[in-house]
């Protein structure tokens, strides 16, 4: 597929690099879990409104799979998978997983040897994927969920015929992601910090797709009735160096571009830069825009080689309605 306008000029996306840093990060995201935590729930009460029951259902980018206990209560019968890029946020995933079994072990015990093994398949499953390269067989889910995670790839454009794909037709896909405004205040300080000391503007943090751009993609890529609505989050800091040590706990940014030898000038002109923004109240401000959608795999049009698809039960629809 070639780029869309809304990504005409963004990075090449580099899976090995970004696997690199959500190992690292890992260790040490529970310290920054609280942003996630709190979008997940406003994606559950979005889900309420929303009649679904699946039998399989996705969480891609389950990070330490966080969201998995909460999907696997609400869909009591379906069998949960999470998948993830980085090996060390899944064995955090896992790691939970085992902690929640062994909880669950003992009322189990009571339970009919074949309704015993049914609960127990329907456990949190793990797979290593990227998005854009599911090892799932086409139509394999009836829902697909992914919590501020779409925004780490470079390619959305690419991400969602492949969501598509691995799900049915009027299958759910669930998402919530990270728009242009998102870390608007640390984005000006950098350009601050660098014209102060004479150096060409570089970008420090990855790019935002705009809700708009999201939408058109999702109908471009089998999707239909998108509904998508953003709000924006501002979290508050008490100093440039808390702010930027939980910038970098949750991934992938700041990119740190400057030469070296203007590393420590950068930094201390950045701090500056962060200072002079503090409210009245003392406290530095953060924004996340964070956009929600919600669309359903559309019945397909064509088939792979391009020849139209008429469904029976649209036969005849035509003629009707002209009469």
């Amino acid at each position: 597929m070639s780029p869309t306008p809304a990504n005409a000029g963004r990075p090449a996306y580099d899976s090995r690099r970004l696997k690199r840093i959500f190992d690292r990060r890992a260790a040490t995201f529970d310290d920054v879990a609280f942003l996630p935590r709190e979008i997940a729930q406003r994606m559950r009460e979005r889900l309420d409104y929303i009649k679904v029951t699946p039998v399989r259902v996705l969480d891609a980018g389950c990070g330490m799979g966080a969201d998995l206990p909460g999907l696997r209560e609400r869909f009591a019968e379906a069998s949960v998978l999470g998948m993830d890029l980085s090996a060390a946020m899944l064995a955090r995933a896992n790691k939970a997983e085992m902690a929640e079994s062994e909880a669950n072990a003992g009322w189990r015990r009571f339970l009919p040897a074949t309704l015993g093994k049914a609960f127990g398949a329907r456990g949190p499953q793990l797979a290593q994927a990227d998005f854009a390269e599911l090892p799932f067989a086409a139509s394999a889910f009836e829902m697909l969920w992914s919590n501020l995670a779409l925004h780490w790839h470079a390619r959305p454009d690419l991400v969602f015929p492949e969501w598509a794909r691995v799900l049915k037709v009027n299958g759910l896909l669930m998402f919530s992601t990270l728009g242009p405004d998102t870390l608007k205040e640390l984005t000006g300080a950098y350009a601050q910090a660098e014209k102060s000391l004479g150096l060409a503007p570089q970008r420090h943090t990855i790019e935002f797709v705009d809700m708009h751009d999201l939408g058109d993609m999702l109908v471009e890529s089998g999707f239909e009735i998108p509904v998508m609505d953003q709000e924006v989050l501002t979290i508050t800091y008490k100093s440039p160096e808390s702010l930027l040590k939980d910038v970098r706990r949750w991934g992938a940014y700041p990119r740190d571009v400057a030469p070296q030898t203007h590393a420590r000038a950068v930094r201390d002109a950045l701090h500056a830069a962060l200072e002079a923004r503090r409210r009245e109240d003392g406290t530095i401000p953060l924004t996340f825009e964070v956009i929600y959608g919600h669309a359903w795999k559309a019945v397909p049009r064509m088939t792979a080689e391009g020849h139209g698809i008429v469904r029976l039960e649209d036969i005849g629809r035509g003629s009707k309605r002209s009469k």
